[in-house]
This record gives structure tokens, C-alpha cells and sequence, in this order.
């Protein structure tokens, strides 16, 4: 016994395997059963196992297309209790999406009652509902009890079922397939069946025809719900050409003009695999949130056929940019991924490209056209040994009857004076008397010439392969005749490969309030209506006052910034209205209870600020750096307890005042502040005790302004002042504010 292997004492043995390795091996068994067996489908047939199966019971359950229709729940209770044992919920929703016509673009089911619809509803449940097959699943299955595809045991060994289908319908491209697997998956969009056809005719009369020859005859997927595909030709080949890539779809519309000038916009097909009730409900929400500002509403009046009203908000709104931006937010524009990740003729996973597939779905159709062909040559030739044996007797009639009539062993003696096989022999005595008619030897000898004939051809066919590939050419001319043309086959999905640029420009449509924002002392935020005056007497709770005052408008952005060094942007929109107390801004940011916010601004692109902390450290900062849309804010000057930032001033003019907490003033030049995104900044003032009280920035050409009891004085004398960064300064001049602060 191997050391790896132990004895248990009642008989059992264990395996000893290292944890990885023993984990490895399962794993591994685990993904290729979810690769081969459920995830990818095979390139001959197109089909994954379970609806293989599911063909397979209906058309032992003969339910022919000219038929009648059974129960789903009959065709399920076959399918898991013979074919696929897993659960009868997932087969019975494989079954549903073959009968779909939103879903696929030839359904291979032909469904009776509540199947389901593209606002995503469900089926009914499959006591309710029935199928049967369609013809091109009795094209799928064409020829399959003539040995043309090979059969294998299902799971308990009672039955048998077909390992692929022969397939006369190119069922991968046309209907396309997802899966995911283990490690890989599959993603592919259906195509227009007749297309397929002619290209692979084309391939047929060409077998070195390139990919972009093959695109002449398929210029891209053809998807059951229409719409319209937004992709350059160059992105097309290179998709087929190497079996990845993607395919832009959009919703198709049109303009329908109403009364006094008015219009509307018309939605009549909606992407592949987009739920119509979600894409309205996707809609309404950023209706709802005011950020389509071109649409007014949206309606759905769709029958059995689709009609999605779209109202803009006014008639100055051009169509093509109504879209536009519908395009961009919602699902009336999606992306459908290309992977012709498939098995191979070996059960291998493989990428193909368009020409690999179809040169392998002809490969199998050649197959098929062999096996069908010997198969037929064999019974013609077992056929023809017994109308030999037929003839033979009607030449002789007398003497077989004696035979027949006095040998103890008339099959032998049959076989001895006529020179017959045991088959011959067989089949003469198992003869009925009324085949004995001069007429119906006169029928053999029709039906004797007219195998020949058939026999001749078929081995004429088995011997040539050009033969072989001009009857495969006839049956995909007649496939392109009977699902290429009609209303089953003409091309829903309207190709453009270059769509005109639409430049949209939503600020002149969108509505915009003046308002005032106000911040208290304490925190509490709210905006009124209008740009109120800068005297306008405010309300604030007892022992508040007024902090901040922004005029604004709904669509601007709030930038404040907080004694933590970090900067917090708000929508304006989203402040509260009202001559009410409004809220507290932590309700809005996340600040601490011990932060408190320093400075606020209305934010707009190209503005650049001083920051200064309260120990006389800082640095310039744009605006672009300040934006934050998240309510933790974004950490902007970096201070350490209990530093804290002390003035945020608009860094507009060349020059810096530094007014320090000691009482003493520094004038220097800007330049000599760098500019940063974040950090601690460098010194703008030395002190010995205290710390930074205000800081300014302005023209020297202007001078130094301050606010002092009602006035400004303006100081243009700054010499005494003027220093490096860095210094301690010197005394302001005479009639600075005692606040230490330039607005007084």
C-alpha cells in the first residue's frame, strides 16, 4: 500500500493530500464543469447544454412547429428528470428567454400565454403557460436520426442524448449568447441570419476571404429590439477581427409635432436588454433631481409596441440636444460587449474572430453533410440488396413458391438455388401474396433505378469535396431564402458608423435664482430669495450673529473652509430656504463639534486665496484645489492642535499685510508666498508670544486699506512696514483698528 494511502479499521481508506494541492484539483474540476457545461457555448450549434436538452425533449415530446403545444411544466419535468438535473427554476427561465422575440432574435420556442415583456416582468409560472418548436429549431435539429451528430448516456445511463446539434441554422451570431464562467466568460449580440448566410457563402466561394470582406456582407450585430449602433467602422472590424470589442446602441426617436409649434419626442425602440419600466423609473429619478434640465416629462404609451413620449422643457430646445443628454445620463444609450469566447470542435475555450466562427460552423455543417451522406448511402445499399432479392423471385416465381411450400428449410434452400444472402432470403419469405402482382414488380424496378441514381450521386458527393461544399452552399442559399427575408428577417437595427457632433450647451437652459446665502457665528446655515443688501437687518437666535454673507445663485457651488484646515464644498441649491433659522452646517459637513467654519466663498475656476494659520504659517491655493463634493471635506492647509486655520484672503494684487495678534504689521511681496494644493505652508510673520491676528492682500499701487468706524483709510506710505517673509514687523500706523483686523 502507498505511504500516502492509510487503512482505517473498518476497511475505509484516506488519502492524504496537502490542503493546496487536494483544493487545486476540486477548484479546478469545479471550473472546467462551469466552463464546458453551463457558461459557454459550444461554436458549431451556438447552444449551452440545458437548451440543447431542451430542444432535444421537445422534439421527442414531438412538438413539431405544425403541431400542437404541451404544458411547459411537461417539457421541464423531461428535461431535469432524463436530460439536466438541476432545478426546474432555472430551466424553465433557459426555456422562456428561447421564446422571447425582445430577447431572441429568432426564438426558438414558440411560446402560449404570459411570457414575460421588456418592461422586465416575469413569466407566468409553468403550469400555465406552453411551447412548442419553431422552425428554425426544426432547422437546429435537421437530420439528427440520420447519424449526423454523435449521442452520449445522460447522467443515469438510460438515455441518450445528442453531444451537439447538426445544426443547419447559424444559431451562435444569429441569437447570440452570455455566460460567465470561471476565470472567462462570453458575451455575444445577435445577428441578421440572412447576413450570416451570405457571409458564409462568401466564404464558401472564397475560404481566404478576409474579415473586412466578410463585413461587407454583416456590417454588425442586428439586436431583436432595434434601436440604432453608433460605432465607426474601424472599431467594427477590429471587434471581428479579434473577437473582443464593443458596440454603442442607442435608442431610436423621432420629432412629432403638435399644435401652436409645439413638439415632442417619440421613442419607438430602446437598447438590447434594457428594461423599459427601469429606464423610465432611471428618468424620473434625475428628473426628480433636477439634472436633466432640457426635459419637462416623460411618458410611457407603449402597447405591444413600444412608445416612450418625451416632453422638453420648452420649444426653443433643439431635439438633437434633448437626446444628447438623455444619451449621456440614462440607458437610452448603452454598450454591448463583444466576446466570442466559445468552445471549439474539441470542447476547448477559444476567442474566435467572425471569420473563425463561421469557418467553423461550416466545418461542422460539412460534418454533418458527410455523416447524413453515408448514413443515407448505407440505407440505400440495404435497401437495394432486397430489391435484388425482389427481382430475383419475380423471375423465378414458380420455383420459390414450390420452395416455400415443400422445404422443410425454405430459407436455406432459397439461399442454396438462387444465390441469395440471408437478408434476401429474409425479406422473400416475409413477403405478403399480394406482392406478387406483375404490377408491383414493375414498381421495383422504378424504385430499384431510382436508388441507383441516388446512390451513384451520394458516393459522387462522399468522393468530391468540391461537390461537398456546393451542396452546403445550396442549403445556406435556402436558409437565407427562408429566415432571411420577411418580417423575421429583415435588418431591425439601423447602423451609423459617424454621427454629427451635438455640442451641448445646458446654461442657457438651465434655471437659475439669485439668493443670498447667510452663515451665523454659531453655524446655522439657510438662503433667502434675491441678492439682499449688505445693511439688510437680519434675524439670528439670541447670541448670534452674522458670520457670512455670499450672494449666489442655485447653480453655484459653496466653497467654506474650517478651522481643521480642511475646505467643504455645497451645492447652493441645497441650503435651506426660508426666513427660518435654516440648519446647522454639520448637518450638511462633517465637522466636529470643536471646528468652526472660518471663511466661505462662492466658487469659481481661476480664483486663488491665501490661507494663513493662527501660527502665522500659510500658503496661496487655487480654487480648483478647494472643491470637495464629499462631506468629509477635503484636508487642505494641514494644522496640528491647537493651530488652527485663522484667514482665508483672496489672493488678488502683489502684495501681502500680516497683522499679528503682538500688534505689529508686515508688508511684503506675494511672489515670495508659494503656490501649494496642500500642506503646512511656510512662515508669513515671527512672533514671540501670540499668533497671527489678520492677513490682507492688495495692489501696492493702491495702497493698504482698513475699515475704521464707518470709513476707510487708505495707507500708500507703507516703507516703514515693508520687510521679507518671515520678519516680526513693526507698530501699525496711527488710527488702525484695535481689533487688529483690516475690516475693522
Amino acid at each position: 500500500m502507498p505511504d500516502d494511502i492509510k487503512a482505517l479499521p473498518d476497511g475505509d481508506r484516506v488519502h492524504e493530500a496537502p490542503l493546496a494541492e487536494a483544493l487545486s484539483q476540486r477548484y479546478l474540476a469545479y471550473a472546467m464543469s462551469t466552463i464546458v457545461s453551463r457558461s459557454l457555448p459550444d461554436v458549431r450549434d451556438g447552444m449551452k447544454p440545458v437548451h440543447r436538452r431542451l430542444l432535444w425533449a421537445m422534439q421527442q415530446l414531438k412538438l413539431d412547429p405544425a403541431g400542437g403545444f404541451k404544458k411547459c411544466a411537461r417539457v421541464v419535468g423531461d428535461v431535469i428528470g432524463k436530460y439536466h438535473p438541476h432545478g426546474d427554476a432555472s430551466v424553465y427561465e433557459a426555456l422562456v428567454r428561447l421564446a422571447q422575440d425582445f430577447a431572441a432574435r429568432y426564438p426558438l420556442v414558440e411560446g402560449q400565454g404570459n411570457f414575460g415583456n421588456i418592461d422586465g416582468d416575469n413569466a407566468a409560472a409553468m403550469r400555465y403557460t406552453e411551447a412548442k418548436l419553431t422552425e428554425v429549431a426544426k432547422a437546429m435539429l435537421e437530420g439528427i436520426d440520420e447519424d449526423s451528430v454523435d449521442f452520449r448516456p445522460t447522467y443515469d445511463g438510460e438515455e441518450q442524448e445528442p453531444v451537439v446539434l447538426p445544426a443547419a441554422f447559424p444559431n451562435l451570431l444569429a441569437n447570440g449568447a452570455n455566460g460567465i464562467a470561471v476565470g472567462m466568460a462570453t458575451s455575444i449580440p445577435p445577428h441578421n441570419a440572412g447576413e450570416l448566410c451570405a457571409a458564409a457563402l462568401e466564404l464558401v466561394r472564397n475560404p481566404g476571404a478576409s474579415t473586412a470582406e466578410l463585413l461587407r456582407h454583416v456590417p454588425g450585430p442586428d439586436f431583436p429590439t432595434g434601436g440604432v449602433l453608433v460605432e465607426p467602422a474601424e472599431a467594427i472590424l477590429a471587434a471581428y477581427e479579434t473577437g473582443r470589442g464593443g458596440f454603442r446602441l442607442r435608442a431610436k426617436w423621432d420629432t412629432e409635432p403638435l399644435k401652436n409649434g409645439t413638439w415632442q419626442i417619440v421613442v419607438t425602440e430602446i437598447p438590447y436588454q434594457v428594461q423599459k419600466s427601469r429606464l423610465i423609473e432611471q428618468v424620473a429619478e434625475l428628473l426628480e433631481a433636477k439634472k436633466l434640465p432640457l426635459l419637462a416629462d416623460i411618458r410611457d404609451e407603449s402597447t405591444d409596441v413600444v412608445r416612450v413620449v418625451l416632453e422638453p422643457k420648452s420649444r426653443t430646445v433643439e431635439p438633437a440636444m434633448l437626446m444628447e443628454t438623455l444619451f449621456r445620463a440614462t440607458a437610452f444609450e448603452s454598450r454591448f460587449p463583444l466576446n466570442l469566447n466559445v468552445l471549439d470542435a474539441d470542447r476547448t475555450p477559444k476567442v474566435m474572430g467572425l471569420k473563425e466562427v463561421l469557418r467553423a460552423w461550416l466545418d461542422h455543417r460539412q460534418v454533418v453533410l458527410i455523416r447524413r451522406s453515408t448514413h443515407r448511402l448505407a440505407a440505400i445499399g440495404r435497401r437495394l440488396e432486397i430489391l435484388d432479392g425482389y427481382l430475383i423471385v419475380y423471375l423465378n416465381l414458380d420455383e420459390v413458391i414450390r420452395i416455400v411450400r415443400e422445404e422443410d428449410d425454405p430459407k436455406a434452400a432459397l439461399i442454396r438455388t438462387f444465390s441469395l444472402t440471408d437478408n434476401q432470403a429474409e425479406a422473400v419469405l416475409n413477403m405478403r401474396l399480394r406482392a406478387l402482382r406483375k404490377l408491383e414488380e414493375m414498381e421495383l424496378r422504378r424504385e430499384h433505378k431510382k436508388l441507383s441514381a441516388e446512390q451513384k450521386a451520394l458516393q459522387r458527393l462522399l468522393d468530391s469535396e468540391s461537390a461537398r461544399w456546393k451542396q452546403i452552399g445550396a442549403e445556406l442559399e435556402a436558409t437565407r431564402a427562408k429566415f432571411g427575408s420577411g418580417p423575421l428577417g429583415d435588418r431591425r437595427t439601423k447602423l451609423v458608423s459617424e454621427m454629427a457632433a451635438v455640442t451641448v450647451d445646458l446654461s442657457a437652459h438651465v434655471e437659475r435664482e439669485p439668493i443670498t446665502v447667510i452663515l451665523s457665528e454659531k453655524g446655522w446655515l439657510r438662503a433667502q430669495k434675491g441678492h439682499l443688501p449688505p445693511e439688510t437687518e437680519l434675524r439670528f437666535k439670541e447670541g448670534d450673529g452674522l458670520l457670512l454673507m455670499l450672494h449666489a445663485e442655485t447653480t453655484d457651488r459653496l466653497c467654506f473652509l474650517a478651522s481643521n484646515g480642511r475646505s467643504y464644498t455645497i451645492k447652493a441649491e441645497a441650503v435651506p430656504r426660508g426666513r427660518g433659522d435654516g440648519q446647522p452646517v454639520r448637518l450638511m459637513v462633517d465637522l466636529a463639534n470643536e471646528d468652526t467654519v472660518v471663511a466661505g466663498f462662492v466658487w469659481k475656476e481661476g480664483l486663488r486665496f491665501l490661507l494663513a494659520s493662527r501660527a502665522g504659517r500659510g500658503f496661496v491655493v487655487k480654487s480648483e484645489d478647494l472643491l470637495a463634493e464629499k462631506r468629509t471635506g477635503k484636508q487642505v492647509l494641514v494644522v496640528e492642535a491647537p493651530d488652527t486655520l485663522a484667514v482665508c484672503a483672496d489672493a488678488v494684487g502683489d502684495t501681502v499685510a500680516v497683522v499679528g495678534e503682538n500688534r505689529k504689521l508686515l508688508v511684503f511681496p506675494l511672489e515670495q508666498v508659494p503656490e501649494m494644493t496642500r500642506g503646512r505652508g511656510v512662515t508669513l510673520q515671527g512672533y514671540k508670544d501670540g499668533g497671527l491676528s489678520d492677513v490682507k492682500v492688495f495692489d501696492k499701487a493702491h495702497g493698504l486699506s482698513w475699515a475704521l468706524g464707518g470709513r476707510t483709510r487708505t495707507e500708500t506710505a507703507l516703507t516703514g512696514w515693508r520687510g521679507n517673509r518671515g520678519g516680526a514687523g513693526k507698530q501699525p500706523p496711527n488710527g488702525f483698528p484695535r481689533s487688529n483686523r483690516f475690516d475693522g
